[in-house]
């Protein structure tokens, strides 16, 4: 009885991909770094989503006439978001770097709504 051959192609060496000591370290690096931005963009969110609100809030609760407030209010609107992006595009995130450059662009309305409501 007569069996068949079988031919496969050979094994090239750029068919077979293993990775390396310093590449797997460098993929850990590189997660940390980014997990390092994440959160230092965060807390810039963080803050700025609280500081406005404050003060926002304390210019409605509090007597007439806070122009400072306002301008502190209408500044930090478009300042924070324009902190993260920067934070963003430094560290090579230019996806969440450009999502707060549109963020901070969108500011910009309602930071004019607050010093016109405030005025």
């Amino acid at each position: 009885m007569v069996t068949p051959e079988i031919r496969r192609a050979p094994v090239r060496r750029t068919d077979v991909t293993i990775r390396t000591a310093a590449e797997a370290r460098r993929d850990q690096r590189e997660a940390q770094h980014r997990a390092e931005v994440a959160l230092k963009v965060t807390a810039v969110t963080l803050a700025w989503l609280v500081s406005v609100s404050l003060l926002v809030g304390w210019d409605l609760t509090g007597p007439g006439g806070a122009e400072a407030t306002d301008a502190a209010a209408a500044v930090l609107t478009v300042v924070l978001p324009f902190v993260g992006a920067v934070i963003a595009t430094r560290n090579r995130q230019g996806v969440l770097g450009g999502v707060y450059v549109v963020l901070t662009l969108v500011m910009v309305l309602p930071a004019l709504g607050i010093i016109r409501a405030g005025g």
